[in-house]
């Protein structure tokens, strides 16, 4: 149950037609298993959802087709060298997932579908419950980029010490840019909001600090969303 579908020898593998449908068969299952768990309490574009069902697949067809063979495996490298992906920056999440398809593909374009099969149920029940769960979720909403303009003759460094006393957990000076030919400065901080419904008031209070400038609160970037 647990071999491999292709017959191999010592040094190659003996490929049928129904062995490897087979396998794209699985893979295409184990893929839309994986696009499901996926979109467990999460908002997913269509196009990513497509592409993590049939990426397993994909990936199946390639390793069948270069097992065994040096010569094809160094030309499938190559060709996949010069691939650029120019989509905007995925998230840890989703190059999890990614991973995760190619693995699956993987163990598929080797024959061994069973393997395949409970790698997908061990991993997509694990991600599947951290995403029912909430794991994470409260630090993620209450973790905040905070963009505020000031006039150029205001004293940035501890300008808004106390406001983010009484609203925050922390907060963080990331950045400083000059703006408006030198006439504004614009701070970036990370902060982490102590009560998600006294963010009003610590924007009228900033408000009131800057001369009504330009004041943004967003989800807040970090490292990770760029990998």
């Amino acid at each position: 149950m647990l071999e491999s579908l292709f017959a191999t020898t010592a040094t190659t593998s003996s490929l049928s037609l129904a062995s490897m449908l087979a396998s794209i068969a699985a893979a295409l299952v184990l893929g839309l298993a994986l696009a499901w768990v996926y979109t467990l309490r999460s908002r997913a574009t269509r196009s990513f959802v497509l592409a993590l069902a049939v990426l397993p697949a994909i990936v199946a067809v390639v390793i069948m087709m270069v097992n065994g063979n040096v010569g094809a495996g160094v030309a499938v490298a190559g060709a996949f060298s010069l691939v650029r992906f120019r989509s905007a920056p995925g998230s840890a999440r989703d190059i999890s997932f990614i991973f995760l398809a190619m693995a699956i593909g993987l163990v598929c374009g080797m024959g061994y579908v069973a393997y395949a099969a409970i790698v997908t149920a061990i991993l997509g029940a694990v991600l599947a419950i951290y995403q029912v769960s909430g794991l994470g979720a409260k630090n993620d909403f209450q973790d905040r980029t905070l963009r505020i303009t000031i006039p150029e003759d205001l004293d940035y460094v501890g300008l808004f010490t106390d406001i983010f006393a009484n609203y925050t957990t922390y907060h963080e000076l990331v950045s400083v840019k000059t703006t408006n030919m030198g006439s504004l400065f614009r701070l970036t901080y990370n902060v982490g909001i102590a009560d998600p419904a006294s963010e009003k008031a610590m924007i009228d209070e900033i408000r009131c600090r800057n001369g009504n400038l330009e004041v943004a609160l967003s989800r807040q970037e970090t490292a990770s969303e760029g990998l």
